[in-house]
């Protein structure tokens, strides 16, 4: 599989409002996600559990869905499994400076853990970097759906899906029962999601908030919606403690940002709002 992502980003950036036409292409199915984020990658048990590890956990954020026969909190019916709200979790968009496909800078929600400056992830290659991303477009190809490079050549030209068979060690799919616990999580206690779900839908969540939830992802059993309580509890004060370069930067971002698919300033700014704060360099694309 041969991708040319240079000045490309696009699987890590919702780039909807540079668009030449509007896309709704994360939209179509019978359940509507709760919140407006494009491009949300789904990380798995092991993605969460390596980002809580790292003190990464402030840049995680749950994605909840709208079902009518669901559950419902806050006066919002969401999709459950056995009673117990269902979710996935994935990295937050903050809204940074980036001039995607070789545009103007402009205010656009990005993937927290890319560097704007070289449209790189900072943490392409490590141990945190979540299996998804390692394999994208893998799994698009392997199901004959669109790929997010596809989507860019179609909107900004250019060659970005430079072969189109998947990789031969591409990980196996997680479908029905399988996905429960491992990629799709289910929060146990619908009670103590009194309040958070309205935030959701307003997308207010609180840190307190994100923590839930990546206290139950890390605590799931897999094929299951059962969790260790005492996993919980202990990734739960984890997960409070993060405080990482991730969680300060976009506190900033979120301060300097104007609104989306608005001009920005120069991505270099993010020098100073994540390099200064120990954001790990990225290599550039070089010559």
């Amino acid at each position: 599989m041969d991708v040319n992502c240079e000045e490309c980003a696009g699987c890590c950036i919702d780039w909807r409002a540079i668009a030449p036409e509007p896309s709704d292409h994360e939209r179509r199915g019978p359940r509507e996600p709760l919140d407006d984020t494009y491009n949300l990658v789904p990380l798995t048990r092991d993605d969460a559990r390596a980002l809580l590890d790292a003190g990464l956990a402030d840049a995680l954020t749950p994605r909840l869905w709208r079902d009518e026969e669901g559950v419902e909190i806050d006066g919002v019916s969401l999709s459950a499994i056995d009673g117990k709200p269902a979710f996935f979790l994935g990295l937050r968009k903050p809204r940074k400076p980036v001039g995607p496909f070789e545009t103007d800078p402009t205010w656009l929600p990005t993937c927290a853990l890319l560097d704007p400056t070289t449209l790189q992830c900072r943490i392409h290659g490590d141990e945190t970097y979540p299996t998804e991303c390692a394999e994208y477009p893998g799994h698009n190809l392997e199901l004959e759906h669109e790929t997010e490079c596809e989507r860019v050549e179609n909107s900004f030209g250019g060659d970005r899906l430079l072969d189109g068979e998947p990789p031969e060690d591409l990980s196996g799919f997680l479908f029905g029962p399988q996905v429960v616990g491992q990629k799709v999580f289910v929060f146990p206690d619908p009670e103590r999601l009194e309040g958070v779900v309205a935030r959701a839908e307003s997308g207010e969540l609180t840190a307190e908030d994100r923590a839930l939830f990546t206290a139950a992802a890390v605590s799931s059993a897999p094929g299951t919606t059962t969790i260790a309580e005492e996993k919980f509890d202990s990734a739960l004060a984890e997960a409070r403690e993060a405080d990482s370069w991730v969680g300060r930067a976009i506190a900033d971002w979120e301060e300097r940002a104007g609104e989306v698919g608005s001009a920005a300033p120069d991505p270099t700014l993010a020098e100073r709002v994540e390099n200064e704060r120990g954001a790990p360099g990225t290599p550039g694309w070089g010559e």
